[in-house]
């Protein structure tokens, strides 16, 4: 039999309260917005916190993380997902609170960091696309949403139906699953519109394909 009484006498067991929480979503579904509150409430705490945010991001500001509506706070810019392990200072203090915005962005390395960093008994907040503009599931936000204790599910409104949007749906711009982008090439959508508009242009697609080859 197990004797948990020997738990609490444990001394490699961490300070803080060690946990990873999700917020994915759409976009336009304040993600980034849900994250920088939840900042905002750790600071009140007074627990260090650091804000980071990927390279890659350039849409708003360089050194900030900025929502849709445009509330900001400063941030940490890294390159890679092992950089943040290298950024957890807070004025000459550690960080207890590692918030991370666009987890999509991030490299394959992003789950292993945030799982060390909660083991070692910070709170840990991501926030990201859980899928891309083709409905698929996003770089490592799969893994993220398995490993974390907390998931926070958001939506956007439908601009087609005013329903609870699920999907991003690309109006502009190429093929390539990482592209930067407003609402000049982003829309949120519901499942049927999305899925009437992606049937919609694989017809158009395969029409200039049949065209193109006469």
């Amino acid at each position: 039999m197990h004797n948990f009484d020997s738990i609490h006498n444990v001394t490699t067991l961490p300070i803080g309260e060690g946990r990873l929480e999700v917020v994915c979503g759409p976009m336009f579904s304040g993600k980034t917005e849900e994250l920088l509150r939840r900042v905002r409430r750790a600071m009140i705490a007074h627990q260090p916190t650091v804000l980071i945010k990927p390279a890659t991001d350039t849409r708003y500001a360089i050194n900030e993380v900025v929502s849709h509506d445009k509330n900001a706070m400063p941030s940490k810019v890294v390159s890679t997902s092992k950089e943040i392990l290298n950024s957890l200072e807070v004025d000459g203090r550690s960080a207890l609170v590692v918030a991370i915005d666009e987890a999509q962005f991030f490299d394959d390395d992003l789950p292993d960091v945030c799982n060390e960093l909660a083991n070692r008994g910070l709170r840990v907040i991501v926030a990201g696309l859980d899928l891309d503009f083709t409905g698929e599931p996003f770089g490592s936000m799969p893994r993220l949403l398995a490993l974390a204790e907390e998931v926070t599910k958001l939506h956007a409104v439908c601009v087609e139906t005013g329903r609870a949007a699920h999907f991003s749906h690309r109006i502009a711009g190429g093929t390539d699953t990482v592209e930067l982008g407003e609402k000049d090439r982003y829309v949120p959508l519901a499942r049927h519109a999305y899925v009437m508009f992606r049937s919609q242009e694989e017809e158009s697609k395969n029409e200039q394909e049949s065209k193109s080859s006469k």
